[in-house]
Protein backbone atom coordinates (compact mmCIF):
# COMPACT_ATOMS: atom_id res chain seq x y z
CA UNK A 1 0.00 0.00 0.00
CA UNK A 2 1.21 3.37 -1.43
CA UNK A 3 -0.10 6.63 0.78
CA UNK A 4 0.81 10.08 0.50
CA UNK A 5 -0.55 12.23 3.79
CA UNK A 6 -1.06 16.59 3.50
CA UNK A 7 -1.88 19.27 5.53
CA UNK A 8 -1.77 22.87 5.88
CA UNK A 9 1.23 23.56 7.35
CA UNK A 10 -0.24 25.59 10.41
CA UNK A 11 -2.22 23.13 11.64
CA UNK A 12 -0.72 22.48 15.17
CA UNK A 13 -3.70 20.07 16.10
CA UNK A 14 -3.11 17.50 13.45
CA UNK A 15 0.32 16.52 14.26
CA UNK A 16 -0.47 13.79 17.33
CA UNK A 17 -3.33 12.64 15.05
CA UNK A 18 -0.68 12.06 11.63
CA UNK A 19 1.64 9.89 14.45
CA UNK A 20 -1.36 7.57 15.46
CA UNK A 21 -1.90 6.81 10.99
CA UNK A 22 1.89 6.26 10.67
CA UNK A 23 1.71 3.63 13.56
CA UNK A 24 -1.35 2.17 11.53
CA UNK A 25 0.07 2.45 8.45
CA UNK A 26 3.92 0.69 9.85
CA UNK A 27 1.24 -1.88 11.21
CA UNK A 28 0.62 -2.84 7.64
CA UNK A 29 3.75 -2.10 5.92
CA UNK A 30 2.57 0.78 4.09
CA UNK A 31 5.09 3.01 1.91
CA UNK A 32 4.42 6.69 3.01
CA UNK A 33 4.82 10.25 1.29
CA UNK A 34 4.63 13.69 2.55
CA UNK A 35 4.38 16.48 0.95
CA UNK A 36 7.35 18.53 1.46
CA UNK A 37 5.94 21.40 4.08
CA UNK A 38 3.89 19.71 6.17
CA UNK A 39 6.60 17.14 6.91
CA UNK A 40 8.90 19.68 8.00
CA UNK A 41 5.87 21.46 9.92
CA UNK A 42 4.86 17.94 11.64
CA UNK A 43 8.92 17.00 12.34
CA UNK A 44 9.42 20.24 13.62
CA UNK A 45 7.54 19.40 16.68
CA UNK A 46 7.83 14.89 16.62
CA UNK A 47 10.58 13.97 15.17
CA UNK A 48 9.87 11.50 12.44
CA UNK A 49 11.58 9.06 10.39
CA UNK A 50 12.89 9.83 6.93
CA UNK A 51 10.43 9.63 5.01
CA UNK A 52 10.18 10.67 1.05
CA UNK A 53 8.11 13.97 0.16
CA UNK A 54 6.62 15.05 -3.12
CA UNK A 55 5.10 19.11 -3.65
CA UNK A 56 2.54 20.40 -5.82
CA UNK A 57 4.92 19.69 -9.08
CA UNK A 58 6.37 16.63 -8.33
CA UNK A 59 6.79 13.59 -6.94
CA UNK A 60 3.15 11.94 -7.44
CA UNK A 61 1.94 9.61 -9.55
CA UNK A 62 -1.01 6.66 -10.42
CA UNK A 63 0.70 4.57 -8.67
CA UNK A 64 -0.33 5.96 -5.46
CA UNK A 65 -3.50 3.63 -3.26
CA UNK A 66 -4.65 6.43 -1.30
CA UNK A 67 -3.64 10.55 -0.45
CA UNK A 68 -4.95 11.11 3.24
CA UNK A 69 -5.55 15.08 3.80
CA UNK A 70 -5.56 16.70 7.56
CA UNK A 71 -7.69 19.74 7.84
CA UNK A 72 -11.29 20.52 6.96
CA UNK A 73 -12.72 20.60 3.67
CA UNK A 74 -10.58 24.25 2.49
CA UNK A 75 -7.75 21.27 2.99
CA UNK A 76 -9.10 19.11 0.64
CA UNK A 77 -9.75 21.66 -2.41
CA UNK A 78 -5.91 22.63 -1.77
CA UNK A 79 -5.37 18.81 -1.89
CA UNK A 80 -7.00 18.53 -5.34
CA UNK A 81 -4.47 20.70 -7.08
CA UNK A 82 -1.79 18.07 -6.24
CA UNK A 83 -3.63 15.20 -7.19
CA UNK A 84 -5.01 16.83 -10.10
CA UNK A 85 -5.88 14.08 -13.04
CA UNK A 86 -3.49 11.13 -11.49
CA UNK A 87 -6.90 9.16 -10.17
CA UNK A 88 -5.10 9.07 -6.49
CA UNK A 89 -8.33 8.74 -4.17
CA UNK A 90 -8.47 10.98 -1.31
CA UNK A 91 -9.89 10.49 2.20
CA UNK A 92 -9.82 13.67 4.31
CA UNK A 93 -9.38 13.20 8.46
CA UNK A 94 -11.48 15.84 9.90
CA UNK A 95 -9.38 18.28 12.47
CA UNK A 96 -11.53 21.40 11.54
CA UNK A 97 -15.13 21.78 12.41
CA UNK A 98 -18.30 21.80 9.90
CA UNK A 99 -16.75 19.21 7.04
CA UNK A 100 -18.82 17.48 4.23
CA UNK A 101 -15.92 16.34 2.08
CA UNK A 102 -12.93 15.89 5.36
CA UNK A 103 -15.67 13.52 7.22
CA UNK A 104 -13.10 10.99 8.95
CA UNK A 105 -13.28 12.15 12.86
CA UNK A 106 -9.48 12.73 14.01
CA UNK A 107 -10.37 10.37 16.96
CA UNK A 108 -10.71 7.64 14.39
CA UNK A 109 -7.51 8.38 12.01
CA UNK A 110 -6.63 4.58 12.81
CA UNK A 111 -10.06 3.64 10.94
CA UNK A 112 -8.53 5.31 7.60
CA UNK A 113 -6.49 2.20 7.07
CA UNK A 114 -8.26 -0.68 9.09
CA UNK A 115 -11.27 -0.15 6.61
CA UNK A 116 -9.18 0.70 3.61
CA UNK A 117 -7.59 -2.88 4.29
CA UNK A 118 -10.85 -4.45 4.97
CA UNK A 119 -12.52 -3.01 1.58
CA UNK A 120 -15.31 -1.69 3.72
CA UNK A 121 -15.50 1.21 0.70
CA UNK A 122 -16.03 2.53 -2.12
CA UNK A 123 -14.39 5.40 -4.78
CA UNK A 124 -16.87 8.03 -6.11
CA UNK A 125 -16.01 9.98 -8.91
CA UNK A 126 -16.66 13.55 -7.98
CA UNK A 127 -17.04 15.58 -11.18
CA UNK A 128 -15.25 19.11 -11.36
CA UNK A 129 -15.56 22.53 -13.01
CA UNK A 130 -13.06 24.74 -15.17
CA UNK A 131 -12.90 27.99 -16.41
CA UNK A 132 -11.54 29.87 -19.48
CA UNK A 133 -11.52 33.18 -20.99
CA UNK A 134 -10.30 33.96 -24.12
CA UNK A 135 -7.78 36.72 -23.09
CA UNK A 136 -6.16 33.95 -20.41
CA UNK A 137 -6.61 34.17 -16.68
CA UNK A 138 -3.02 34.44 -15.75
CA UNK A 139 -3.58 33.59 -11.85
CA UNK A 140 -4.89 29.65 -12.59
CA UNK A 141 -2.37 29.23 -14.94
CA UNK A 142 -3.01 24.63 -15.64
CA UNK A 143 -4.68 24.84 -12.15
CA UNK A 144 -7.98 26.22 -13.98
CA UNK A 145 -10.07 23.79 -12.08
CA UNK A 146 -12.33 23.62 -9.20
CA UNK A 147 -13.82 20.79 -6.87
CA UNK A 148 -16.97 22.66 -5.39
CA UNK A 149 -17.63 25.82 -7.50
CA UNK A 150 -16.35 29.03 -9.74
CA UNK A 151 -17.82 32.42 -8.87
CA UNK A 152 -17.66 35.66 -10.33
CA UNK A 153 -18.29 38.76 -7.65
CA UNK A 154 -18.33 41.96 -7.37
CA UNK A 155 -14.44 43.73 -6.24
CA UNK A 156 -13.96 46.87 -4.48
CA UNK A 157 -17.54 48.30 -4.90
CA UNK A 158 -20.67 47.68 -2.35
CA UNK A 159 -22.79 48.33 -5.69
CA UNK A 160 -24.53 45.13 -7.46
CA UNK A 161 -23.02 43.78 -10.43
CA UNK A 162 -24.90 42.22 -13.44
CA UNK A 163 -23.92 38.91 -14.63
CA UNK A 164 -25.22 37.94 -18.44
CA UNK A 165 -25.47 34.67 -18.31
CA UNK A 166 -25.85 31.95 -21.33
CA UNK A 167 -25.98 28.14 -21.56
CA UNK A 168 -25.43 26.60 -24.71
CA UNK A 169 -25.24 29.82 -26.34
CA UNK A 170 -28.73 30.81 -25.20
CA UNK A 171 -29.68 33.52 -23.10
CA UNK A 172 -30.54 32.61 -19.96
CA UNK A 173 -31.13 35.99 -17.66
CA UNK A 174 -28.80 39.09 -16.59
CA UNK A 175 -28.32 38.58 -12.75
CA UNK A 176 -28.43 41.65 -10.59
CA UNK A 177 -26.31 40.44 -8.01
CA UNK A 178 -23.40 40.35 -5.26
CA UNK A 179 -22.10 37.65 -7.94
CA UNK A 180 -23.10 33.81 -9.12
CA UNK A 181 -21.86 30.49 -8.05
CA UNK A 182 -21.83 27.58 -10.61
CA UNK A 183 -21.62 24.46 -8.39
CA UNK A 184 -20.97 21.23 -9.10
CA UNK A 185 -22.63 18.02 -6.95
CA UNK A 186 -20.37 18.47 -4.70
CA UNK A 187 -19.79 22.07 -4.21
CA UNK A 188 -23.96 21.98 -3.51
CA UNK A 189 -23.06 21.64 0.48
CA UNK A 190 -20.81 24.62 -0.08
CA UNK A 191 -21.12 28.48 -0.77
CA UNK A 192 -23.85 27.86 -2.95
CA UNK A 193 -26.05 25.89 0.19
CA UNK A 194 -25.04 28.97 1.85
CA UNK A 195 -26.67 31.33 -0.48
CA UNK A 196 -29.93 29.23 -0.96
CA UNK A 197 -28.97 26.38 -3.47
CA UNK A 198 -30.28 23.09 -2.91
CA UNK A 199 -28.40 20.16 -2.03
CA UNK A 200 -27.23 17.90 -4.72
CA UNK A 201 -26.01 14.43 -4.23
CA UNK A 202 -22.46 13.74 -5.20
CA UNK A 203 -23.30 11.52 -8.48
CA UNK A 204 -25.80 13.33 -10.26
CA UNK A 205 -25.10 14.55 -13.21
CA UNK A 206 -25.28 18.13 -13.02
CA UNK A 207 -24.44 21.41 -11.99
CA UNK A 208 -26.02 24.64 -10.20
CA UNK A 209 -26.19 28.00 -11.14
CA UNK A 210 -27.22 29.96 -7.74
CA UNK A 211 -26.86 33.99 -7.66
CA UNK A 212 -25.66 35.63 -4.55
CA UNK A 213 -28.10 38.17 -2.84
CA UNK A 214 -29.95 38.84 -6.01
CA UNK A 215 -31.58 42.06 -6.45
CA UNK A 216 -34.07 40.49 -8.95
CA UNK A 217 -35.67 38.37 -6.05
CA UNK A 218 -37.64 35.97 -8.92
CA UNK A 219 -33.73 34.81 -9.58
CA UNK A 220 -33.66 31.15 -8.09
CA UNK A 221 -31.01 28.47 -8.49
CA UNK A 222 -31.28 26.76 -11.81
CA UNK A 223 -29.86 22.93 -11.78
CA UNK A 224 -28.77 22.17 -15.34
CA UNK A 225 -27.13 18.62 -16.49
CA UNK A 226 -22.90 19.07 -16.56
CA UNK A 227 -22.70 19.05 -20.20
CA UNK A 228 -24.24 22.29 -20.65
CA UNK A 229 -21.66 25.03 -21.16
CA UNK A 230 -22.02 28.40 -19.21
CA UNK A 231 -21.22 31.51 -20.36
CA UNK A 232 -20.76 34.51 -18.07
CA UNK A 233 -20.32 38.39 -19.14
CA UNK A 234 -19.89 40.98 -15.83
CA UNK A 235 -20.62 44.35 -16.05
CA UNK A 236 -20.81 46.94 -13.14
CA UNK A 237 -19.64 50.42 -11.87
CA UNK A 238 -16.09 49.28 -11.52
CA UNK A 239 -13.64 48.10 -13.88
CA UNK A 240 -12.95 44.56 -12.56
CA UNK A 241 -14.60 41.82 -11.07
CA UNK A 242 -13.42 38.57 -9.03
CA UNK A 243 -13.48 35.20 -10.36
CA UNK A 244 -13.17 32.21 -8.10
CA UNK A 245 -11.70 28.96 -7.98
CA UNK A 246 -12.50 26.95 -4.67
CA UNK A 247 -10.57 29.22 -2.68
CA UNK A 248 -8.50 30.85 -5.28
CA UNK A 249 -9.43 33.80 -6.34
CA UNK A 250 -8.17 36.31 -9.80
CA UNK A 251 -9.22 39.43 -10.55
CA UNK A 252 -10.84 39.75 -14.24
CA UNK A 253 -11.72 42.79 -16.24
CA UNK A 254 -15.21 43.40 -16.29
CA UNK A 255 -16.55 42.52 -20.38
CA UNK A 256 -14.31 39.71 -20.89
CA UNK A 257 -16.91 36.50 -21.58
CA UNK A 258 -15.59 33.39 -19.56
CA UNK A 259 -16.54 29.84 -20.32
CA UNK A 260 -18.06 27.41 -17.33
CA UNK A 261 -18.27 23.83 -18.37
CA UNK A 262 -17.31 20.21 -16.51
CA UNK A 263 -13.62 19.11 -16.75
CA UNK A 264 -12.79 16.40 -18.78
CA UNK A 265 -11.08 14.47 -15.44
CA UNK A 266 -12.66 13.42 -12.03
CA UNK A 267 -11.42 13.27 -8.67
CA UNK A 268 -11.81 10.09 -6.59
CA UNK A 269 -13.16 10.46 -3.15
CA UNK A 270 -12.99 7.26 -0.71
CA UNK A 271 -16.21 6.75 0.63
CA UNK A 272 -16.37 4.32 3.33
CA UNK A 273 -19.00 2.06 4.38
CA UNK A 274 -19.16 3.50 7.74
CA UNK A 275 -19.04 7.22 6.62
CA UNK A 276 -21.80 7.65 4.03
CA UNK A 277 -23.13 10.79 2.05
CA UNK A 278 -26.23 10.60 3.55
CA UNK A 279 -24.53 9.92 7.09
CA UNK A 280 -22.88 12.91 6.30
CA UNK A 281 -26.10 14.95 5.57
CA UNK A 282 -27.52 13.84 9.22
CA UNK A 283 -24.63 14.89 10.96
CA UNK A 284 -23.82 17.62 9.67
CA UNK A 285 -27.49 19.19 9.24
CA UNK A 286 -29.45 17.53 12.07
CA UNK A 287 -31.57 15.85 9.43
CA UNK A 288 -34.03 13.64 11.47
CA UNK A 289 -33.23 15.37 14.66
CA UNK A 290 -36.66 16.83 15.37
CA UNK A 291 -38.40 15.34 18.38
CA UNK A 292 -40.90 13.97 15.97
CA UNK A 293 -38.77 11.12 14.52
Amino acid sequence: MKVAIYGQAYNKEAAAYVLELLDELQQHQAEVFFEADFYAFVNSSHTLLKFPVFTESEGLDGSFDMFVSFGGDGTILRAITYVRDLNIPIVGVNTGRLGFLSTFKKEDVRKVVQEFVAGAYTIVDRSLVEVNSAKGIPEFGKLNFALNEVTVSRKDTTSMITVETFLNDEYLNSYWADGLIVSTPTGSTGYSLSCGGPVITPTAKSMVLTPIAPHNLNARPLVVSDDTVVKLKVSGREKFHLVSLDSRIATLENGHEITVKKANFTIKMIEYTSESFLKTLRNKLLWGEDRRN
